[in-house]
């Protein structure tokens, strides 16, 4: 509802916005988008192909400057406007949400509502370029600028598990700081990745040609996006092995990677077992586990360990899954088939390799793709801890004290997220410090939900920062002046 009148829902998500066209896509072939609980076919999209994606970057280069130029507060306006559409039509992209993505009401709403601060953001971010900072000079009569100005375009790759978050997170910052904009959603969420917020900006006011977003296979736009000549940017959020196979191929261009993770939880023996089990259960299975923060090790202390074993089994057990549109489901389906099976294989080798299932279920509903929650009790070799998981998955860790504790937490190729439980705010504060991750959370859940501090990865879990102002040193660059107010004699 916008202005007491009801709005007519977005269609025609068989195209895509290219190069200021909505058309589809050359490549030949088209992709189906599928609900991943009922199978129902929500759209149909012609795929776009290199011609395509080249027609894309060029318009954008050619739309940037002048979009870069602009007053701030023009560009403010349109986020601000399309942070206002987001609310406006909320209902409508929770329903796509979890129609695309399998989201429940509740996960849905959670993800809106960072959509919308991170857009909010953006338009307090738009008067951060062409300004400059005085540097002062050894030199008399001298004076040095360093200007911030646009990158140009931007490259944005986002995955399907927090779609419009994950892409909004990259397109609203960068578009807002005066850069154009090629987005390439995940297949299996082309609507609420990118299809759906090229229509918010759109209608907010955003001039043609600044966002392209293009839905193609990877074997045909998947090396291209990030090759081109064109966007001085890539942004990439998704696993660490296609995380290193852009950076091999992107050249000299910047890189913004969030990748993989292996969260651990600690629990140590001080800790409250209560909080600590709530907090371990959000972080194990909120969305259905398929979030790269996600606890996918909760490591005990020794002390605590059968107790925390109890009360969590317990609590997983009660657990709600089912159809992400009861209000009721706390666990919906997982995206797809191939994940499902991803998902069973690392809990079968698990429990090959000595780990114990204490709860655990086959697949139900229409597609057979919502997997209870799992819980296993192993070591930190089972194939539920030593790899990303990015399912209903929890493995429990038995520590023999707090340094065996820290040495389970940091031995991982991973450095994401992670979280401490302890009832010493200054212990666990100390115990954080030494884990080795871009971000650790004390007595809270390793799902980073706040907007103004969103951060990135250490180790094989990525480069560069997102969220919050560190935002704006990504999507910018500085370009030194030097003004000599007197001619100046040389001698050579």
């Amino acid at each position: 509802m916008a202005g007491g009148t009801m709005l007519d829902v977005y269609t025609g998500f068989d195209r895509m916005p290219i190069a200021g066209e909505w058309r589809a896509g050359r490549a030949g072939g088209s992709r189906e988008d599928t609900d991943p609980y009922t199978g129902d076919v929500l759209t149909e999209i012609p795929l776009a192909g290199a011609d395509d994606l080249d027609e894309a970057y060029r318009a954008a280069r050619d739309a940037q400057p002048d979009w870069a130029a602009r007053p701030a507060a023009e560009r403010a306006e349109v986020m601000a406007n399309a942070a206002r559409v987001l609310a406006d039509r909320e209902g409508e992209l929770v329903d796509w949400l979890q129609r695309e993505a399998g989201a429940t009401r509740g996960r849905a709403g959670m993800e809106l509502a960072l959509v919308r601060a991170v857009t909010e953001r953006a338009a307090e971010q738009a008067d951060r370029i062409n300004t400059f900072m005085g540097t002062g000079s050894d030199i008399p009569d001298k004076e040095n600028r360093v200007y911030r100005q646009a990158a140009g375009v931007v490259a944005v790759i986002s995955p399907w598990n927090f779609p419009v978050q994950l892409s909004n997170r990259s397109v609203a910052p960068a578009l807002a700081l005066g850069n154009a904009v090629v987005l390439k959603p995940a297949g299996d969420t082309p609507v609420t990745g990118g299809l759906f917020l090229a229509k918010v900006y759109e209608e907010a006011g955003l001039p043609p040609g600044l966002l392209s977003v293009l839905i193609g296979k990877g074997g045909d736009i998947g090396d291209a996006i990030v090759e081109h000549e064109v966007p001085r940017v890539i942004s990439f959020t998704g696993s660490t092995p296609v995380g290193r196979g852009i950076a091999a191929k992107a050249g000299l261009k910047r890189l913004a990677l969030e990748l993989g993770g292996n969260g651990p939880l600690v629990v140590l023996d001080d800790a409250d077992l209560d909080q600590a089990v709530a907090g371990a259960l959000y972080g194990s299975y909120f969305h259905m586990g398929q979030v790269c923060m996600a606890t996918n090790r909760i490591i005990v202390d020794a002390s605590v360990h059968d107790a925390f074993v109890d009360l969590f089994v317990s609590a997983a057990a009660s657990l709600r899954y089912g159809d992400p549109r009861d209000d009721g489901t706390q666990l919906g389906p997982v995206i797809n088939a191939k994940q499902l099976d991803s998902i069973r294989e690392k809990v079968s080798r698990a429990v090959e390799d000595g780990a114990e299932l204490l709860l655990g279920g086959d697949p139900v509903g229409p597609t057979g793709q919502v997997l209870p929650p799992q819980v296993l009790l192993g070591d930190n070799t089972v194939a539920t801890a030593a790899e990303e998981v990015f399912g209903p998955v929890a493995t429990i860790v038995k520590a023999d004290d707090e340094d065996h504790a820290l040495q389970l937490a940091n031995d991982t190729e991973y450095g994401l997220s992670s979280g401490v439980y302890s009832g010493d705010r200054d212990r666990g504060l100390n115990f954080a410090l030494r884990v080795q991750a871009g971000m650790t959370h004390i007595d809270d859940t390793t799902v980073n939900d706040d907007v103004h501090i969103a951060f990135g990865g250490e180790k094989a879990s990525g480069l560069g920062r997102f969220g919050g102002d560190w935002v704006v040193d990504e999507f910018t660059t500085n370009h030194w002046v030097s003004l000599q107010q007197r001619p100046r004699d040389f001698q050579y």
